[in-house]
C-alpha cells in the first residue's frame, strides 16, 4: 500500500498480520484460497483485508516485495563478507533454496510474471542490481567473465521459479545453477 503518511499503529500491526499469513500460506502452497480466508486466519476483518490489498495480486506482490527486499539484503551482506565469486555463488544457491523452501512464493512470482505485474518489474529491477554489482565485483576480481550479463542470470532464475514444485527440480535448479557459475567462471588463457 502507498500511502503519502505512515500508518496508524494498529494498521500496521494489522497489515503486517496478513503479511505474514499470506507468506506462511504461499510457503505451504495455499494460494488458492477463498481470497477472504486470508483475512479470517490473519485474525482481522475482511474490510480491513481490502482496504490494504484489494486484490489478491496485491497481496501476492506486497509478499513478493517483502520476500525480494530480503534476497537482495542477503545479496548484499553476502557481497560486503565473500569474495565476488562466493557471493555470487552463494547467493545463487540461496535464492535457489530459498524458492524450494518457500515454494507458495515461486507460485506467486509466476502468477505475478503472467499478469506483468508492475512490482515484479520493480523488483527485477533490483535484483538486477544486484546480480549485476556481483558479476562486476566477479570481474574486477577476475573470477568472473565480462561477457555476460545480469539478464542472462536472472532469466535462468526466473526458469527455475516456474518449475519450482516439479518432481527432481531441487536437484535440477542446483544443477542449472552449478551450469550458471561454470558458464560465468572466467578462463585463463
Amino acid at each position: 500500500m502507498t500511502s503519502a503518511k505512515p500508518l496508524r499503529a494498529d494498521a500496521r500491526r494489522n497489515r503486517d498480520a496478513l503479511l505474514a499469513k499470506a507468506r506462511e500460506l504461499f510457503a505451504s502452497g495455499c494460494f488458492d484460497l477463498r481470497f477472504d480466508d486470508f483475512a479470517r486466519l490473519a485474525g482481522v476483518g475482511t474490510g480491513t483485508l481490502y482496504r490494504h490489498f484489494p486484490t489478491r495480486a496485491a497481496l501476492a506482490e506486497a509478499v513478493y516485495r517483502e520476500e525480494l527486499t530480503a534476497i537482495c539484503a542477503r545479496a548484499r551482506e553476502l557481497q560486503a563478507t565473500l569474495p565476488a565469486g562466493e557471493a555470487l555463488a552463494a547467493f545463487l544457491r540461496d535464492f535457489v533454496s530459498h524458492l524450494h523452501s518457500h515454494q507458495g512464493l515461486a507460485r506467486t512470482l509466476a502468477t505475478l510474471m503472467a499478469a506483468r505485474s508492475e512490482a515484479l518489474a520493480d523488483g527485477g529491477r533490483e535484483l538486477d542490481r544486484v546480480i549485476t554489482d556481483l558479476l562486476a565485483e566477479g570481474v574486477e576480481e577476475g573470477t568472473i567473465r565480462d561477457d555476460v550479463g545480469a539478464g542472462a542470470v536472472i532469466m535462468i532464475l526466473q526458469g527455475i521459479c516456474t518449475t519450482c514444485g516439479q518432481p527432481g527440480s531441487p536437484d535440477d535448479a542446483d544443477g542449472a545453477v552449478t551450469l550458471v557459475l561454470d558458464g560465468l567462471r572466467r578462463r585463463t588463457p
